[in-house]
């Protein structure tokens, strides 16, 4: 027998990178962010997704599911946001990570809410419900979308105030970024809506397109017009579906990777 048919079979290399947690924070007992080591050979586009898991209890397969990433392509570390589920397969271990822990990342970031998908246009809303804020982190961070949308406006709709996490982020802090700090002050707009406490601007942000309300508190001409904005969605089924509609109707056209066109959804998490 030769020593090559005595030789072990070569190593079947690992679809996923095990990761450092650099940080954990917790916004409320629903919502937590916490970021990763990012490996040096990991590049994606701000906005793209990439599964994110555990270990199998038990020696079972991995527990993965599909999150948006919270940094810009150029981010040194990887940040993640997301919900508490109790009994989650996932979420309810996740929640209990801390610093120094290990989670586990796919190597293929993918998605559609980039830049890449949309044309030009003069103006971006960025509509997120819950934790499809996350996308958003990772696209108003990106030194393109200045260079291409004249404003940005951000809308972030949640229950209770408590919710609104990165409020303060998108208010003042993202003003300090050293890339696009001022860019920021002078092109972003956050605007956040509640739905079951009293806010300045409350209800959902679909029955705030269709009343107007929206445009009026941002001193905008009402509707979407195909010529000057680009729209990308995120978040509930629910939300996504009725604002898809509603841009549809104004003549927005959904668009894709291979065809950019005037809005788009992420349909790996609408089904």
């Amino acid at each position: 027998m030769s020593d090559a048919s005595l030789s072990a079979p070569p190593v079947k290399a690992s679809p996923f990178h095990e990761l450092e947690v650099l940080w954990v924070r917790h916004w409320n007992d629903q919502l937590f962010s916490f970021g990763v080591k990012r490996p040096e050979d990991f590049r994606f586009r701000s906005g793209e997704f990439v599964m994110i898991g555990l270990p199998g209890e038990d020696g079972g397969k991995p527990v993965l599911r599909a999150y948006s990433i919270a940094s810009p392509f150029w981010a040194e570390e990887l940040e993640f946001f997301s919900i508490k589920v109790e009994d989650g397969p996932l979420t309810s271990r996740l929640q209990k990570i801390v610093a120094g822990d290990s989670v586990l990342m796919g190597k293929k970031p993918t998605g559609t809410l980039v830049l890449d998908a949309l044309t030009g246009g003069e103006r971006l809303w960025l509509i997120g419900t819950g934790t499809g804020l996350a996308p958003w982190l990772s696209v108003a961070r990106d030194p393109e979308t200045y260079s291409r949308f004249k404003q940005v406006i951000v809308c972030h709709t949640v229950r209770n105030v408590a919710d609104l996490a990165y409020r303060d982020f998108f208010s003042h802090e993202i003003h300090d970024d050293p890339l696009i700090g001022d860019e920021a002050k002078t092109q972003l707009t956050y605007y956040p809506t509640v739905t079951r406490e009293r806010f300045e601007t409350p209800g959902r942000i679909t029955d705030r397109i269709k009343s107007g309300d929206v445009f009026a508190d941002l001193q905008l001409p009402i509707g979407f017009s195909p010529n000057s904005d680009r729209v990308m969605l995120c978040g509930s089924m629910a939300m996504i579906k009725e604002t898809g509609e509603l841009l549809e109707s104004y003549g927005l056209k959904e668009g894709s990777n291979a065809e950019p066109g005037d809005y788009v959804l992420e349909r790996a998490f609408v089904g």
